[in-house]
């Protein structure tokens, strides 16, 4: 009874999926009982997912952070396999009841042999093939331990038989008694266990292959992972140059745009310097003569002295002769530098700062759409323009319209005039994009300056554009619809 009783509680201590003894035996919410690696195993076939399906009733276990470790731990059965392990195993084969400790277990004849029964166990000629198994390496895990399970219904009878219809292992008796009808196909427990091993490892063999398959798989993903991590990097290298080179470019262009403008600036106020300096010496020359007019006066006069003064008079006099001062001069020479303004290039695809152009003062469209046929300026300083529709429109320096003549008189040509100066304005259109640049030149021809670049106008239908030159130094750009004054 007490045989009996041991082996169902062995029987009771392995898992079932690996067979073996219980290691860490996680307990599930169904109450069944698994190793941890086990339950390891089982997660990582279902893909790592929060839910563990039970292997015997398929009922689902939800894994706190697929984490099987922070399974409940069966803590009654962990304490039960310490004891049985702290237990000596005693012979089953010696009918005395001081039992000997065993030293081997035979898996054939199923029963643990002291050193006396071990030793006549190998003399018989009958056992001589049997798998005998020393307990040392049953307790160090080195082997496991075939056992056959022991009837229920008949405690005393070994299941050595497996039926494989019902799927279940049964003693003898069982067979006799329960599967002997047709359709019951009853083969030796040992026969299934050796096919049903075979099986394991056919699936194991696959389940290798299989994973090699994968692994290669996921060699071939990291290779990809890898090349795309170089274009990675080099995407990277690349931009940072091209970053570098860009910060070059523009540095280079900003350096270029600030001397332009110190250019046009230096320029304008080297002019004004020059008009400051000749009035600073014309007041310097007035005081002077004056004070000293005054002074004489305060002293008796000689002959020499009246003579002398007579003369100093005279200067005054002529200093006094010379005109009051040209506002209009230095107002047209600030205009050269106050026109000056920078244009940034938004939404330009290439990499540049923008550039620096002539702030431009009035864009003005013509009373009459399409009609400009001829630009003249007037003897009194205003701009006429003739259209061909009938009249001639007059508009001032800022742009302003202040009549119009000749009303029913179609105008096809009006009278010419000169530039501002010996210098000559020239105008580039460049008509399909509608920008016009403005330079000045020499009377032979000789650039001098920039005066308007790539200004953005309004594309007109035809491709026809007048220039000229206000008295007071604007320049007038007239199309067949707008006229465009820059200061």
């Amino acid at each position: 009874m007490a045989e009996a009783l041991k082996n169902v509680i062995t029987q009771n201590l392995e898992c079932p999926v690996c067979l073996n003894t219980f290691t860490d035996p996680k307990i599930l919410s169904c109450s069944h009982t698994y190793c941890k690696a086990c339950l390891d195993n089982v997660l990582e076939r279902n893909g790592h997912g929060q839910m563990l399906r039970c292997p015997v009733c398929r009922a689902e276990t939800q894994v706190p952070d697929q984490d099987v470790s922070k399974l409940p731990t069966n803590l009654a059965l962990k304490s039960l396999i310490e004891d049985v392990k702290n237990q000596h195993q005693f012979c089953t084969n010696c009918k005395s009841e001081d039992k000997p400790q065993a030293v081997v277990y035979c898996q054939d004849c199923g029963k643990y042999l002291c050193i006396t029964c071990h030793n006549a166990h190998s003399l018989w000629q009958d056992f001589i093939s049997h798998d005998v198994l020393a307990i040392g390496e049953i307790e160090s895990g080195k082997v496991s331990v075939r056992r056959y399970r022991k009837c229920k219904k008949h405690p005393k009878q070994d299941e050595e038989c497996f039926c494989s219809d019902c799927r279940r292992f049964a003693c003898f008796r069982c067979v006799v008694m329960e599967h002997k009808d047709e359709g019951h196909r009853v083969i030796e427990a040992a026969v299934y266990e050796s096919s049903h091993m075979k099986s394991i490892e056919d699936l194991k063999s696959k389940a290798d292959k299989k994973r090699s398959c994968f692994q290669k798989y996921v060699d071939f993903i990291d290779d990809q992972k890898k090349h795309v991590s170089n274009v990675q990097k080099q995407c990277t290298d690349d931009i940072n140059k091209a970053y570098e080179e860009s910060v070059r470019q523009l540095t280079e262009k900003k350096e270029i745009l600030i001397d332009e403008v110190k250019g046009r600036s230096e320029g304008v106020e080297k002019e004004l310097d020059e008009m400051k300096k000749s009035a600073q010496r014309h007041i310097t020359l007035l005081t002077t003569i004056a004070d000293v007019v005054t002074n004489i006066t305060k002293i008796p006069l000689d002959m020499d002295s009246l003579a002398a003064h007579d003369t100093l008079c005279q200067d005054l006099q002529e200093a006094l002769k010379q005109e009051d001062p040209d506002y209009n001069q230095p107002m047209q020479s600030s205009k050269k530098g106050k026109s000056v303004t920078f244009e940034r290039n938004d939404g330009m695809d290439e990499i540049t700062l923008g550039k620096i152009v002539s702030a431009v003062a009035k864009n003005i469209a013509l009373p009459t759409k399409n009609s400009m046929s001829a630009m003249v300026r007037t003897p009194d300083g205003r701009m006429a323009v003739g259209c061909w529709t009938g009249g001639i429109e007059i508009f001032s320096a800022d742009g302003q319209h202040q009549q119009k003549v000749f009303k029913h008189v179609g105008i096809l040509g009006v009278g010419s005039s000169l530039m501002n100066g010996n210098t000559i304005l020239i105008a580039t259109v460049k008509h399909n994009v509608g920008l016009v640049s403005i330079d000045e030149y020499t009377n032979k021809l000789k650039h001098v300056q920039n005066l308007i670049v790539d200004y953005k106008i309004e594309k007109p239908e035809r491709k026809w554009y007048l220039l000229q030159q206000y008295r007071s130094g604007e320049i007038a750009l007239c199309t067949h619809d707008r006229l465009y004054i820059f200061d």
